[in-house]
C-alpha cells in the first residue's frame, strides 16, 4: 500500500469538542459512523 500524507486523509469535526479529527484505519469499515475523535470523547460528550 502506498503511504498517505495526514493531510491528505478525510477529516470530520468530533461532535463533543468540535476540533477536526483525520481517518483512522481502525475506523476504515465504519468511518461514516465515526462522530468523536476519541473514547474520552465519546465517554464525556454533554447529554442532549
Amino acid at each position: 500500500m502506498k503511504m498517505r500524507r495526514k493531510g491528505d486523509l478525510p477529516q470530520k469535526i468530533c461532535a463533543a469538542c468540535g476540533r477536526p479529527f483525520a481517518w483512522r484505519k481502525r475506523w476504515a469499515r465504519d468511518w461514516d459512523e465515526v462522530k468523536f475523535c476519541s473514547e474520552r470523547c465519546k465517554r464525556d460528550r454533554k447529554k442532549v
